[in-house]
């Protein structure tokens, strides 16, 4: 609602990424307290899908003192691959070619975040993509040589 009433700001970002993050987590816990089974079976995949999560977190901290807010075109549609695996996991059972599409999309988003945090020098909120800040006619403030920018 704010991007669409052009209202956002630096904090707003903040506060909607870890807005996300609480989400995913009260996910993961139904999910534990509902299929335990299901959660023990596959332990080491989601373990392996977390570890460059908490890489790309760090990298972030360690860079900008704060986690990140790109908001990509690839984390909404992680975030809504997520959503339907949970929801359709709670309601009826696990669906194992959705639980590795989402396990493959979530890698690929964090590895797509872990590359515009070596992109942009500076913390920048709602980035689309890779491509969008390669791109010169979509270039935003803060970024890295990497994007070949004149604008900035």
């Amino acid at each position: 609602m704010a991007r669409k009433l052009k209202i956002t700001s630096a904090r707003g970002a903040q506060l909607d990424s870890f807005g996300d993050q609480i989400t995913l987590v009260v996910g993961l816990i139904g999910l534990w307290v509902f299929q335990t089974s299901f959660i023990k079976q596959n332990l080491i995949v989601i373990i392996i899908a977390f570890i460059p999560y908490i890489l790309q977190m760090c990298i972030a901290y360690f860079k900008y003192g704060k986690a990140t807010a790109f908001h990509t075109y690839l984390a909404k549609f992680s975030a809504v691959i997520q959503a339907t695996f949970i929801i359709t996991t709670l309601l009826f059972k696990p669906l194992y070619s959705l639980f590795y599409f989402m396990i493959i999309i979530g890698l690929l988003e964090t590895l797509e975040e872990i590359t515009l945090i070596f992109m942009y020098s500076n913390w920048v909120a709602n980035v689309k993509g890779v491509y969008w800040s390669l791109n010169p006619l979509y270039a935003i403030e803060g970024c890295h040589e990497a994007c070949r920018c004149k604008k900035y």
